[in-house]
């Protein structure tokens, strides 16, 4: 297979991504090596559950590959073990391989366990290298903006700082586009009353891991995911109006709803019932001088206070508010 022509600059400059392939059959990680190599990457292994983990740790890569063949612990308490592992970097991407067709109950709870993609047989090499340069990408730009200090280290998501310079650079993006320029924010209502300091401690870390990781799943390569405060959460995406700023905060709840879960496998808001309250704000057209891209953030948090601030309204606000969901 000759090399994907974007493979070879993977991620901009610098060193080879690095992949860890972790497989007990060694026929399996030489396919998936003979894949890899040529296209600009390089290749660690492991053939245990237990070396995974250790070289997982050891080398920080930049994406994780976990083979169905995997013994002692398979790959999805493996990649279990490695979301809860403090010693591991909570946002590497990592891809599941199975054995057989991939069944969308299979891809859902690969999703819960926190992989980032799920694939089935037979492989096809093309997508398993545009997926793993997307996700590559994406990990070394998170890097980048760890080591800047705009990285909330809690989630691993951007703080408002490195949202507001990722809004900025989508902005200007989609002003060379023609495009539209939107911002959700979210966050959970736990209703009753419930509030957040009356929370135990580990029930809200559990909560705001399971919106974090649901968050990341659900958004898209392009869009900017961020932290705005202590429960609340924002997502800057390109080329959306209002109505896909609505239908990307519906996909959005979808995901917490069928996201992550704990480490026993625990649906997260059983301890802590919520539903999420939602704003949004949008820059029709970017290319509008006056128009600052991190203002969306802005507008969407205000908007986002409407609706929490009235319970019993709409549960997604729009910044201006639209007629249709005054009170």
């Amino acid at each position: 297979m000759q090399p994907h022509p974007t493979m070879l600059d993977n991620a901009g400059a610098g060193p080879h991504p690095t992949v860890l392939i972790a497989s007990h059959e060694e026929s399996s990680s030489r396919s998936l090596e003979s894949i890899l190599v040529p296209n600009g990457y390089t290749v660690l292994k492991a053939y245990t559950a237990a070396q995974t983990l250790e070289r997982a740790r050891e080398s920080r890569p930049d994406a994780i590959i976990l083979d169905a063949t995997l013994r002692e612990q398979g790959p999805l308490e493996v990649c279990r073990t490695l979301r809860h592992d403090p010693e591991f970097a909570s946002d590497t991407p990592i891809v599941i391989v199975s054995l057989d067709h991939a069944t969308r109950q299979q891809r859902i709870d690969a999703l819960r366990a926190g992989a980032w993609e799920y694939l089935g047989q037979p492989l096809d090499a093309e997508h398993l290298l545009l997926k793993l340069e997307t996700f590559t990408r994406v990990k070394r730009g998170a890097d980048r903006a760890r080591e800047d200090g705009l990285v909330d280290q809690a989630t691993g998501l951007y703080n408002l700082r490195g949202l507001a310079r990722r809004a900025r650079e989508l902005g200007a993006q989609a002003s060379r586009l023609n495009a539209a320029l939107a911002c959700v924010a979210l966050a959970p209502d736990f209703g009753d009353g419930t509030a957040r300091s009356e929370l135990n401690d580990g029930v809200l870390e559990a909560v705001v891991t399971q919106l974090a990781g649901a968050l990341r799943a659900a958004g898209r390569a392009s869009d900017a995911i961020g932290r705005l405060g202590p429960t609340e959460f924002a997502i800057v995406a390109s080329g959306a109006d209002a109505g896909g700023a609505v239908r990307l905060a519906e996909r959005l709840a979808s995901a917490v709803t069928d996201g992550p879960r704990d480490s026993l496998g625990t649906d997260l808001t059983a301890k802590a019932p919520f539903r999420l309250r939602a704003g949004y704000s949008v820059v029709s057209d970017a290319r509008v001088p006056s128009a600052d891209p991190a203002d969306t953030i802005l507008g969407a948090a205000s908007a986002l206070q409407l609706a929490r601030a009235q319970p019993g309204g709409p549960w997604i606000r729009s910044f201006p508010e639209r007629p249709s969901e005054a009170p």
